[in-house]
């Protein structure tokens, strides 16, 4: 099975799922299902009338998923992104119902370790790093035809790779003589492009990261989530974000404190603060791994999590 060979340990769970169950018989949505923490811990806490739809774009996580479906009747799985959660669940009609929301961003443990999944820099592999194999374009087909300009500025602007520039110029002169595929291949040309090593990271760990982010538009669907989530919670419900750096997090702690302050006022209005329309309240101060969960999984050491409730 997929989960036993590639084992993935679940960040921040416990924290996660208190913050998320606001009853027992309410709809929850786990929008990154992986490989089922999260949501296995979340149906332990529903009761008989209580009910989760996971979400992924990866088809080895719905495989997973499907399992799960066949044991547990108040469990159902939809292969698709998170996105897309305001379309689906308006073909279900629960829109304004939903009693919860949980996304655990970024990449999953048995994503990386699959070398034949392309995101690994550390192993041989075809370049590909998108979540849905099946969809879009893949970070090789990307690489091998993107302009050198476009190049230097994701790797810039996602990867917060000082030395986009030299790589860009790398790559674009290497696909000049034969395209590149190889994920090995990538990250050994992006480390002779680089003339300052940083001993504590691998020199390709900017640039794999920003190319993965930009195949999978993860910020794009990470922005449309949070729009959608207030529209598709019910009064109460809970918006739970795990985020892993800091693009994420900073795209999430926006929103949040933007909707717990309210709409911008000009100075001098004369109303009190009751009179201000918000639309959510912070549940929690932004809550990082503690140093025994780092220890067990060093993945988690950038993890952080932020919630709000919808008001």
């Amino acid at each position: 099975m997929i989960e036993k060979k590639f084992k993935h340990e679940t960040v921040l769970l416990d924290e996660a799922v208190y913050l998320l169950l606001q009853r027992p018989d309410g709809l929850y949505i786990d929008g990154t299902f992986g490989r089922g923490g999260h949501s296995r811990l979340i149906l332990s806490g529903l009761g008989d009338e209580g009910s989760l739809i996971g979400f992924d774009k990866d088809p080895q996580a719905v495989e997973v998923a499907q399992s799960l479906v066949e044991q547990d009747a108040r469990f159902d799985i939809e292969h698709n992104s998170f996105a897309s959660l305001l379309e689906v669940m308006k073909r279900r009609d629960v829109v304004g119902k939903v009693s919860g929301i949980l996304v655990d961003l970024g990449v999953s443990s048995p994503q990386l370790d699959d070398a034949s999944r392309g995101f690994s820099f550390l192993k041989s592999g075809p370049l590909d790093m998108r979540m849905n194999p099946s969809a879009g374009q893949s970070a090789a087909d990307w690489v091998n035809t993107a302009e050198e300009s476009e190049i230097a500025r994701i790797l810039w602007e996602y990867g917060d790779e000082r030395f986009s520039r030299r790589i860009a110029r790398a790559i674009v002169a290497r696909r000049a003589e034969t395209a590149i595929t190889d994920t090995l291949d990538l990250a050994n040309l992006i480390s002779k492009s680089v003339p300052k090593k940083d001993k504590f990271k691998h020199p390709a760990t900017r640039s794999f990261q920003a190319i993965r982010i930009h195949v999978n538009n993860e910020l794009g669907d990470l922005k449309a989530l949070m729009e959608q989530s207030l529209e598709v919670l019910e009064p109460g419900g809970s918006l739970v974000v795990i985020s892993f750096h800091s693009l994420e997090d900073r795209i999430v702690k926006r929103f949040m404190k933007e909707q717990a302050k309210g709409k911008a006022l000009p100075k001098g209005l004369p109303i009190t603060d009751d009179q201000i329309l918000r639309t959510m309240k912070l549940t929690c101060k932004a809550s990082k791994p503690g140093d025994e969960e780092v220890k067990q999984n060093p993945r988690a050491r950038s993890a952080v999590l932020r919630a709000a409730i919808k008001l």
